[in-house]
């Protein structure tokens, strides 16, 4: 995906202690405030995930999990066939 130039206003404390923080993790301001959003917005579930969610609150195809290594196990064999 490309990038699209936009305009926006801050007030300006606001800003310099922005350019602090991206400064302080070696960012460039565009990109400490393009991380900052992505961040927001990645905590938006996606249908997937919201179905999933909803089917968890209402207990469907739900399977009891007695042996926490034995479905970490089963995990890693999954991502071995792929």
């Amino acid at each position: 995906m490309g990038s699209k130039a936009m305009s926006f206003r801050f007030d300006e404390d606001i800003i310099e202690l922005i350019k602090e923080k991206a400064k302080a993790q070696k960012r460039s301001l565009n990109n400490y405030i393009e991380m900052l959003m992505a961040k927001d917005v990645g905590n938006i579930p996606n249908n997937e995930t919201k179905k999933a969610i909803e089917d968890a609150r209402n207990g469907v195809n739900l399977e009891p999990m007695d042996d926490i290594d034995g479905f970490f196990e089963s995990i890693r064999n999954e991502l071995t066939k792929k």
